[in-house]
């Protein structure tokens, strides 16, 4: 995809305390689409919508399309392009945080590798079959390192609920 050729965003958080930048993640979902080809992807051009959410809401979704109740960290659900959608991808925020608390990498790469994920299965990488999955990991250290030269990474900052002054008392 193009710069003249940039396609329309739907960024949400339906997790309570997750606290994002929407400009920061549409420039990295931006870079990623810019960087297609370098990347060895196609994308399906439309409107890519992505929702952070809690573990118990992403797995209602992966037991509700993919017959599995367990949680997960991502899914990409593939759009239509002939209505213009591009798809949309489901982070689970409460995932990365579990994994950056085991000390493997800092929560906003964390995040940000879910969502590198979530556009490259909506680019055709399947990680299902260990040679896909191999594919799909050399997949993911270029997006993640297009966006880190491009100092790209979102930050994301994951807090406690807060309440409303009604609910304090």
């Amino acid at each position: 995809m193009t710069r003249a050729a940039r396609r329309a965003l739907a960024i949400r958080s339906l997790h309570p305390g997750l606290r994002l930048s929407r400009p920061a993640v549409a420039r990295a979902l931006r870079l990623l689409d810019e960087n297609a080809a370098a990347l060895r992807c196609t994308v399906p051009p439309g409107e890519l919508s992505v929702v952070f959410l809690t573990d118990s809401a992403l797995a209602q979704l992966h037991a509700a399309f993919l017959a599995d109740p367990t949680p997960t960290d991502v899914i990409t659900f593939v759009g239509s392009p002939s209505f213009g959608l591009a798809g949309e991808i489901c982070l689970s925020a409460d995932a990365a945080a579990r994994f950056a608390a085991a000390g493997q990498r800092r929560f906003a790469e964390e995040l940000t590798l879910y969502l590198a994920h979530g556009w490259l299965h909506l680019a055709g990488h399947d990680d299902r079959q260990p040679a896909k999955k191999r594919a799909m990991r050399r997949a993911e250290a270029r997006a993640m390192r297009v966006l880190r030269e491009a100092q790209a990474i979102p930050s994301f900052r994951l807090g406690r609920k807060r309440l409303s002054p009604a609910r304090r008392r």
